[in-house]
């Protein structure tokens, strides 16, 4: 089929090429160069990963391999043991022990499970399969291929007509390298899944809105240990501006407070491990991002019935006042040990009282969210290291180090912030500096840190009681006009505080990333750096906003000169019969 190569534009990402067509045919927005810069450097790290939890494996097995001449067992037996029961009694003693202990032993049995070859076990390790279900021109899958050392194959789905031939289209157009690694097929993502049960190493979903639809499928694809990568952009809906539309599809319901983005992150995390559960299986959070329009999360999955009881241990209702900041979790269940024995039962509840006892408001409850957490802190370090090595092979580089440094300075087990204008808002008073409130909060003998999700997010395992009696000696050194009674900063003045603060600069007030002045919030890099129309439809003026004047113009004038060309071809065809 032949083609003009006017009608295309040549786009360049990394190490791969693209050729787009003018029109708004196939999917595709520049600003998720964030996206597929952040997961390349965490496939980097999965595979590295990957190979030492292997090699580990096979470590274990030679070592017992090396007893035979004591105990008189045949090699065949030994790999035949440890190919049928050792790596179940791995798994059973590492539930015991948390996830944490998962990834050195039992995440070995990758994509491709140990073969036997006349009673023995061939420890070979293959490439890691990867599964891109929604490719739209395939530029992730390509990227993958290129730039990721020791992947295997990667296979692009997508149900649109368009975009496959678009990605074929793509793949010969990237040489050899990508031909060979990358294929492309015409499927619905959740058919093609569902028929590929743990075939994938790695499943990356990066939907237009909302990935609710893909979940259980994706669950199900993933082999044990393996990776699963997924974005949402319905923040709109996951950030609590429809609550009833994120229950439908997510199974909770949003709150709308500062730290809505981070709530977003955990319903998402939430929702999978819900879908992961009805198959006997659980999810291992290793990276969680809220960046540009969006939130996704990189997660591993196992499989194992007795570690899956876990799960109400790390989920929570939220309890968010409808006066001040403060809010509480309620976690949903909890456990009673008695010698070796653990029974699981529901969670202490209530949590609160009817009525705040801070400001005598109610309460709002939200939820399920994931309250364990979100990210695994020696992954963050490793992907940070590797991203600093490889500077030059990152597009978005100062974007995504930016993103990490901050994630490897977050409390990892505080779910949730705090937001220090909120609080000076709800009192009437003006802000202390951020190195002031934190100063105080270390002073006092809680631990503070910064957020990824929110410049001015404030997280800290000191209890709300604490953060409002360092408010109210604030105010007390800076004092405030009067509020009438019934105002929430009113009723939280009127208290005397418990805990005297001290506001002198504590040497942990900064952390290492801002002491060094290292950047940690950058602003877009252009105009308009957003989401973007989906593919199909037509671009009008209307959609300047989105997309800038420059380029609107452009599409128009496309368009305009695709009508005059189809006007004269038609005319051509009327005065043919009349010259004849």
């Amino acid at each position: 089929m032949s083609m003009d190569l006017n009608d295309y534009t040549i786009i360049k990402e990394g190490e791969a090429e693209i050729l787009m067509h003018a029109k708004n045919e196939v999917f595709y927005n520049k600003t998720q160069v964030n996206n597929r810069d952040m997961s390349i450097a965490v496939l980097r790290t999965f595979i590295s990963r990957w190979k030492q939890e292997h090699e580990a494996l096979l470590s274990k097995r030679n070592k017992s391999a090396a007893k035979l001449p004591e105990n008189n067992v045949t090699v065949s037996e030994v790999d035949d043991t440890f190919n049928d029961s050792d790596v179940n009694t791995e798994k059973s003693n590492e539930e015991c022990e948390g996830p944490a202990e998962k990834s050195q032993d039992d995440t070995c049995t990758t994509s491709e499970e140990p073969v036997k070859t006349e009673g023995k076990v061939r420890g070979e390790l293959k490439p890691p399969r990867v599964l891109e279900a929604l490719s739209a021109s395939g530029l992730r899958a390509l990227r993958y291929a290129r730039e990721v050392e020791g992947i295997g194959q990667v296979v692009a789905l997508d149900n649109d007509k368009g975009a496959v031939e678009a990605c074929q289209r793509n793949i010969k157009f990237n040489g050899s390298v990508a031909c060979s690694k990358v294929e492309s097929h015409l499927a619905d993502a959740r058919v093609y899944m569902l028929t590929n049960p743990k075939e994938f190493d790695v499943v990356d979903l990066d939907p237009y809105g909302s990935p609710s639809v893909f979940l259980d499928s994706a669950v199900q694809s993933v082999v044990d240990g393996g990776m699963l990568m997924c974005t949402a952009t319905d923040m709109a809906v996951l950030c609590g501006g429809n609550g009833e539309v994120c229950y439908s599809k997510y199974g909770s319901y949003p709150l709308r407070g500062k730290y809505c983005h981070e709530m977003a992150l955990r319903i998402l995390l939430a929702c999978i491990e819900s879908h992961a559960n009805r198959y006997k299986r659980y999810i291992v959070p290793v990276l969680s991002v809220q960046m540009d329009f969006y939130v996704r999360v990189f997660v591993r999955i196992y499989t194992s019935a007795s570690a899956m009881k876990n799960t109400p241990l790390k989920l929570s209702y939220v309890y968010q006042c409808t006066g001040c900041d403060a809010f509480h979790l309620q976690p949903i269940g909890r456990t009673v040990s008695k010698n070796t024995s653990v029974r699981y039962l529901p969670g202490f509840a209530p949590v609160v009282p009817q009525e705040c006892s801070h400001c005598q408001k109610k309460f709002n409850m939200g939820g399920p969210i994931w309250s364990a957490p979100i990210h695994d802190q020696e992954w963050v370090t490793n992907i940070l290291s590797d991203v600093k090595s490889m500077k030059d092979r990152y597009p978005a580089y100062d974007r995504i180090s930016a993103v990490l440094t901050t994630i490897s300075e977050e409390l990892p087990d505080v779910p949730l912030f705090l937001s220090l204008h909120n609080l000076c808002a709800t009192l009437k008073c003006t802000s202390p500096s951020a190195v002031i409130f934190r100063s105080a909060v270390i002073n006092a003998g809680y631990r503070i840190s910064g957020t990824h999700v929110n410049p001015l997010g404030l997280k800290s395992d000191a209890p709300m009681e604490v953060i409002w009696d360092i408010m109210r000696c604030w105010v007390k050194n800076h004092p405030v006009k009067a509020q009438p009674a019934d105002q929430p900063g009113s009723a939280i003045l009127a208290k005397e505080p418990v805990l005297q603060a001290n506001f002198a600069r504590a040497v942990a007030s900064l952390s290492k990333a801002q002491a060094k002045k290292v950047a940690r919030f950058l602003p877009n890099p252009e105009r308009h750096w957003g989401p973007k129309l989906r593919a199909g439809r037509q671009i009008t003026s209307k959609h300047i906003s989105l997309l800038g004047e420059e380029k609107v113009n452009g599409c128009l004038s496309h368009q305009d000169s695709e009508l005059d060309a189809k006007r004269q071809k038609i005319e051509k065809l009327e005065d043919a019969p009349a010259e004849s």
